[in-house]
């Protein structure tokens, strides 16, 4: 196989992978209908099956509901987030994460729930007369930020039904973690026990966050884990048409809402039995996606409580190991997971000697070069090879150019008398491939990246160039390596491979600077070892040739 197969087969499988990567995303039908912006969906409250009911829930008074799509809304502050709670339900209707900034505008911090996207945590009580996300709440007072000394800050809302059923939620912001914890805690007053569930639910639209592009594509979308299910995202498409599958009962697991470098999960307490639900909010197009569980009986007189974590942040590998199994796969590299894992795990390590990822992407580079020398090694032997046979290779177009058979014939001959592999520099760059897609996917997803500087005008790896010098290096790069390659005997096909490196290139204007920092790193040591083997290749070849005249 010739440099241009061999380039084309390189182009065809990355682009290939690109295109099948963002079908998915871009072949989804547009919505309809879009929801009034900063208006939260008045939803039903969602209703257990009969394999979560131990007991019929206890009949009641109707809450108090709220008549307005919007109440009266306060704000608390953490070190790690700035958090907008409605009395209406005591929904967080708004949370910036204050380490990290806006994807557009880098003067603001960033929202994960944002009204403009209908993204908030909901959650409530099922049973009639209790309490649900659609009910007006009483705040007691309390501190707004979390003080000097203290670890947590706690938010208390209060509910009060006709039959004198007390209810509190309480919101726990802990120091340093992006984890909230959600309790319900209900007094029954009545003079009956009381059997109920509670849900906790996340609400989001189906449109993308700022920053995806048909080039640079990730998941947004829930997905739920169980143990004996493992990992599933469902893509909103198919909870509109009433085709997700999923996981729906389980002791265990969680559910989450994933977005590029993002994510919320409810994580419900270990061996707490829970079922799963995700639906399209009517006349909107938001998605809720949540999860039940049951409250113990509540004898009269008595006190119940049930709670479930909230963990609302940035796709910390670390973390979310130690939070939960399998919460970690949100940071999805798909079927090449396997690869990428210890690819991330040895660009973590390299970053915690350096401090710098723009650095540790070079070193890591370095590295992975230097293990595949032996097959880049082969794969340059065989091109200068087929270099210095290029010259033959014209000759014989121009002799048996009308004779496609006896052109074949004689160019096969040649490879055997020369003992040239045209497959020689294809096979090992093959081999390769499944390791710098792994890498790809791994500086495409790793949250580290996010506002993460490298050196001079690089201030975020995880953003385009702004000034496309990296992407121009890039180009320049490649055009030196398709100089350095065989020549096409066909003048048609060398223009083509010589613009080759403008067209591949110019996707990579709006790549992450991180990603495209690895491929100018591995252009580089690629050309350094490539002219150095057909250097000596060649100068071989010129002693032969002295030696026979």
């Amino acid at each position: 196989m010739d440099t241009r197969r061999l380039i084309l087969v390189m182009i065809l499988v990355f682009s290939s992978f690109m295109l099948w990567e963002n079908w998915q995303k871009f072949n989804q039908p547009v919505a309809a209908v879009e929801a009034v912006a900063n208006a939260p969906a008045l939803s039903a409250t969602p209703t257990p099956t009969t394999n979560l009911q131990a007991v019929s829930p206890t009949p009641g008074v109707p809450a108090v509901v709220a008549t307005v799509p919007t109440a009266e809304n306060f704000t608390i502050s953490t070190d790690r987030v700035k958090a907008t709670i409605s009395l209406q339900g005591g929904d967080i209707v708004q949370l910036e994460l204050l380490r990290y900034k806006d994807q557009e505008n880098k003067e603001k911090t960033f929202l994960l729930f944002d009204p403009k996207h209908q993204y908030l945590a909901q959650s409530g009580l099922i049973g009639e007369g209790l309490p649900s996300h659609r009910t007006l709440f009483t705040r007691v007072p309390g501190p707004a930020e979390l003080t000097e000394g203290s670890d947590e800050l706690k938010v208390r809302l209060e509910a009060t039904t006709a039959n004198g059923i007390k209810v509190a939620k309480i919101l726990t912001f802990k120091r340093g973690s992006y984890l909230i914890d959600v309790a319900w805690e209900v007094v029954n007053s009545s003079d009956k026990a009381l059997s109920s569930h509670a849900y906790f639910q996340l609400q989001r639209d189906d449109v993308a966050p700022a920053g995806e592009s048909m080039m640079v594509s990730t998941f947004t979308g829930p997905a739920v884990f169980t143990d004996a299910e493992k990992y599933q995202k469902v893509n909103f498409s198919d909870i509109a048409d009433s085709k997700a599958k999923f996981a729906k009962t389980a002791d265990n697991g969680w559910l989450a809402v994933v977005q590029h470098y993002f994510v919320s999960a409810w994580v419900p307490q270990d061996k707490v039995k829970r079922e799963f639900y995700m639906r399209k909010v009517d006349g909107t197009n938001a998605f809720q996606a949540g999860l039940i569980v049951p409250l113990t009986e509540i004898a009269p007189g008595a006190t119940g409580t049930t709670s479930v974590a909230l963990f609302a942040g940035p796709q910390e590998q670390s973390v979310l190991k130690k939070l939960a199994p399998g919460l970690d796969l949100v940071v999805d590299y798909g079927w090449l997971t396997v690869v990428a894992a210890p690819i991330f795990w040895a660009l973590e390590a390299i970053h915690n000697l350096v401090g710098n990822w723009g650095w540790a992407i070079v070193i890591l580079t370095i590295i992975i070069k230097g293990i595949f020398f032996p097959l880049s090694a082969a794969s340059y032997k065989s091109m200068a090879k087929m270099k210095l046979l290029t010259p033959r290779l014209t000759q014989l177009k121009e002799r048996f150019g009308d004779d496609k058979q006896r052109m074949n014939q004689e160019m096969m001959k040649m490879y055997q008398t020369e003992k040239v592999n045209p497959l020689g520099g294809c096979l090992p760059i093959l081999v390769q491939i499944p390791v710098f897609i792994a890498l790809y996917w791994v500086l495409l997803g790793a949250v580290e990246m996010r506002d993460a500087p490298w050196i001079l005008w690089i201030k975020d790896l995880a953003s385009a160039d702004p000034y496309y010098i990296l992407p121009v290096i890039m180009i320049a790069s490649m055009f030196i390596q398709t100089k350095l390659n065989p020549t096409p005997p066909d003048p048609i096909q060398a223009k083509v491979m010589m613009m080759m490196p403008f067209m591949f290139g110019i996707m990579f204007l709006w790549f992450p600077a991180g990603l495209v920092l690895y491929w100018v790193v591995n252009n580089v040591l690629s050309i350094a070892q490539q002219w150095q083997i057909t250097r000596m290749i060649e100068g071989g070849g010129k002693a032969a040739n002295d030696a026979k005249a």
